[in-house]
């Protein structure tokens, strides 16, 4: 049972990083692509958004498939459509084929977003202990090399299709071939699981009351307006606000993917010594503290310091609200699972505009303290993410009775 539980960790890290390198070939080359198909200025928000709308439609639809089919399944086949989704926003020339190929990312990856975290938090039960972490650490890793190769690209003016053929080439049959070690919820000696059916602990298995996942789901959608800051403005605050170079601008984005991948590495160690409450307590004081610093830096240095800050605070929130999750609802992680994962992309449709809006209203400075007042709201929710609290002082991650002997010695 080790050796399947390992093989299905090994197998889900990858997905997560085969998915951190699509995303961010995606998004950091929304330059290039403007370019080739002609898009305007007025028009690129539209296509830009219609991608986590459709996302969000995607999770949504996930929640009720896994009631048929295993998440291991629907993991198994929306992987490929995103990376040939990103083939074809390479290969078109014409806004209809665009459209089209941004609105099968936008579905897949809701379905791939979903399906991922349902097999990490099923996972998480297995072993006992703290992974989600890691899984989001693997992410942020193929996040930054999908950067690097964004980077290659401009740098050598490299055409689109040339940069994302060779990387759908290395990345999907090796998806393919990995999807068969993917683990299910549920007893792994589940003829449920055998037969590839959907397993007898996910989504069927009970209840979802929404009012018991909202506190989730507002740390979900804060966290991701603090990451969708950072994301999408960043650069700019730098150079426009602080006075940086233009080179230098483009340094905190990739100092935060960097902090955010120390951070998650280390993440899953802090859980299992301190429980879950205290890590998210002190991710979200370090975000907040971060903001803080880059709404009040004199320059690009210090502003470079809070945006660091930001990516080691940020970095532990959202795998560990997947995670509180799954504990909340053990019955019905999936439903659970899909619904948070909505949370997603609503944080990031409000995020970028959000901070835009308020900068040009007041000041650039004092929008950078609306997320971090956001941030700070986690606070009162992270009793949210205790781990059995009833059963187990601490807040640590304890294993369930019927997951003893199921792989809680692996990795």
């Amino acid at each position: 049972m080790t050796d399947v539980l390992r093989r299905g960790r090994a197998a889900l890290a990858f997905s997560f990083f085969a998915q951190g390198v699509a995303f961010a070939l995606l998004v950091t080359r929304i330059p290039a692509i403007q370019d080739r198909y002609g898009v305007s200025d007025a028009l690129l928000p539209l296509f830009l958004a219609a991608v986590p709308i459709l996302a969000g439609v995607g999770s949504v639809g996930t929640e009720h498939l896994v009631k048929k089919v295993p998440p291991s399944r629907v993991l198994r086949w929306s992987q490929p459509v995103v990376l040939l989704a990103l083939l074809g926003v390479g290969a078109g020339e014409q806004l209809v084929v665009l459209g089209a190929s941004l609105a099968a990312f936008g579905l897949a990856v809701g379905a791939l977003d979903a399906s991922m975290n349902m097999l990490g938090v099923s996972l998480q039960r297995s072993y006992g202990r703290s992974i989600m972490l890691g899984f989001h650490a693997v992410y942020s890793l193929g996040g930054i090399a999908g950067a690097s190769l964004a980077w290659v690209g401009a740098h050598w003016d490299v055409p689109l299709l040339p940069l994302y053929l060779p990387v759908v080439i290395a990345l999907l049959p090796a998806a393919l071939a990995g999807s068969r070690w993917y683990v299910d919820g549920g007893r792994l000696d589940d003829p449920g699981n055998a037969e590839g059916k959907a397993p007898t602990t996910g989504a069927e298995g009970g209840n979802v009351a929404f009012k018991m996942l909202l506190p989730l789901c507002l740390v979900m959608c804060f966290a991701y307006i603090g990451d969708s800051t950072v994301s999408n403005w960043s650069a700019k605050y730098l150079q426009d606000v602080l006075g940086s170079s233009d080179q230098l601008s483009t340094v905190p984005y990739n100092v935060y993917m960097v902090t955010t991948l120390i951070g998650r590495s280390l993440g899953d160690f802090g859980v299992r010594k301190f429980g879950a409450v205290t890590v998210v307590r002190a991710g979200a004081l370090v975000a907040a503290v971060g903001f803080a610093v880059v709404a009040g830096a004199p320059g690009a240095w210090v502003g470079m310091l809070g945006f660091t800050l930001l990516g080691l605070g940020l970095c532990v929130l959202v795998p560990q609200t997947f995670a509180a999750a799954g504990r909340l609802f053990p019955g019905a992680s999936d439903a659970a699972v899909a619904r948070l994962n909505i949370f997603n992309y609503v944080g990031f449709l409000i995020g970028s505009p959000l901070v835009g809006a308020v900068g040009d209203l007041w000041s650039y400075r004092g929008a950078m303290l609306i997320p971090m007042v956001l941030v700070l709201v986690t606070l009162v929710y992270a009793r949210s993410f205790e781990t059995e609290p009833d059963r187990y002082g601490g807040g640590h991650e304890r294993p369930r009775t019927a997951d003893v002997g199921r792989g809680s010695n692996g990795l």
